[in-house]
């Protein structure tokens, strides 16, 4: 067996393992921030014969806190509307601690962040907001499935994030 066997490219650099870690890693997940409102209670709890029409906004960002680590933000707001009165309104700031592979660039960070970052909290978002409504008198709210892939082209693009 020769040296250039054990070199990489002979440089003398040993070779290239490949990395069995994924490229990201979401170490922990909690609620950053969470506000439900139900200002015209007991009255709209009374009400409930008509399905209230709710609104949603998702905002989805990501900031560097260390050389590989990240905190991830989902933020969505919901805001219900019943018989033209407000019937709740739910503000959730739901974060994730992730870690990302070293050897990435930057738009393959932030897009890895945003799409599959995102992708594997939401449900997790989606349990805190079903299960807030619930508690707050309502039906719980079970947010549709986000296509993250479509929201941060939109974004890229300058579009607005609404979901």
């Amino acid at each position: 067996m020769s040296d250039l066997d054990e070199t990489a490219a002979g440089n003398g650099a040993p070779p290239a393992e490949p990395s069995n870690q994924p490229p990201l890693v979401v170490h922990s997940q909690y609620v950053r921030d969470l506000s439900f409102e139900n200002p015209n209670a007991p009255a709209s709890l009374a009400n409930q014969g008509e399905q209230p029409k709710i609104e949603v906004k998702l905002d989805v960002g990501a900031r560097r806190l260390q050389e590989q680590i990240y905190e991830l933000l989902l933020k969505i707001d919901l805001t219900a509307k019943q018989a033209e009165q407000t019937a709740f309104v739910l503000e959730l700031e739901y974060g994730a601690l992730c870690t990302v592979e070293p050897t990435l660039d930057n738009d393959t960070v932030q897009q890895l962040l945003m799409i599959e970052g995102a992708r594997t909290v939401f449900p997790f978002a989606r349990r805190v907001i079903a299960d807030v409504t619930r508690d707050g008198g309502f039906p719980p709210v079970l947010i549709n499935t986000i296509d993250f892939t479509r929201l941060y082209e939109q974004r890229r693009q300058g579009g607005f994030a609404e979901a």
